[in-house]
């Protein structure tokens, strides 16, 4: 059974037209990603607020800049493992810390420290005061994952943050967010560790993808037309 020309050609333009239409809600996502790093970068500029001031709702206070005063609960320390840092393996320091006035600690990172296993690190030599006075930037935690948090091998050490279960093994409240610590009023001396800064804002694969639906498109079209010229 031969199907003519014109049917093939109805065929590929409706192809095409989906594959643009796909290209286009790409676009159209890029475009609401970028607003957002847009909005999420000029918190991270903005005037530093007090902890207690940030908005109820976690998305917007996430890359906000804050204050911190409290003092450290080092006893309750942990590590985040694995992280790297210009292609060396280490940890991430996590302390919580105390706030005067209420009983929901705030989970603070103070900084990256080498570690060749991306597990191991002796914590203590790395307690920098009692007290903290700095500012930083509001990071969300992630949401639930399916395996162990926590290592088997060490008892301080996580793979990524689990509000619910820290909260069982710390005995206190957590703040529904954590803060990146960027600086403090008393760095200095070695034991202070190097702090993190706000990560590069990713604009995602969507730009790449439009292309793709794009490149589809104009393929269906220019290879049904030298289809049906050779016919």
């Amino acid at each position: 059974m031969k199907i003519g020309a014109r049917p093939l050609a109805v065929l590929a333009i409706v192809i095409a037209a989906g594959f643009a239409r796909l290209g286009f809600w790409q676009l159209s996502r890029l475009s609401d990603r970028r607003a957002l790093n847009a909005e999420l970068a000029s918190r991270a500029v903005a005037p530093a607020l007090p902890v207690s001031q940030l908005p109820a709702d976690t998305a917007n206070a996430h890359y906000r800049r804050v204050s911190v005063d409290g003092a450290y609960d080092y006893a309750n320390e942990i590590m985040l493992t694995l992280r790297s840092r210009e292609g060396s393996p280490g940890v991430n320091i996590v302390t919580p810390v105390r706030r005067p006035g209420t009983d929901t600690a705030l989970l603070v990172v103070r900084g990256w420290v080498y570690a060749p296993d991306g597990m191991t690190v002796n914590l203590d030599r790395w307690r920098e005061g009692a007290q903290v006075h700095g500012h930083g930037f509001v990071e969300t935690f992630p949401p639930p994952r399916t395996g162990a948090d926590q290592s088997p091998t060490h008892s301080n050490a996580y793979r990524w943050l689990n509000r619910v279960a820290l909260e069982k093994r710390f005995q206190y409240p957590l703040a529904p967010f954590y803060v990146v610590l960027t600086s403090q009023s008393s760095d200095s001396g070695q034991n202070v560790p190097p702090r993190l800064s706000v990560p590069p804002m990713d604009e995602g694969p969507h730009q790449s993808y439009a292309i793709q639906w794009f490149s589809f498109a104009a393929i269906s079209i220019i290879g049904m037309t030298l289809f049906i010229r050779r016919k």
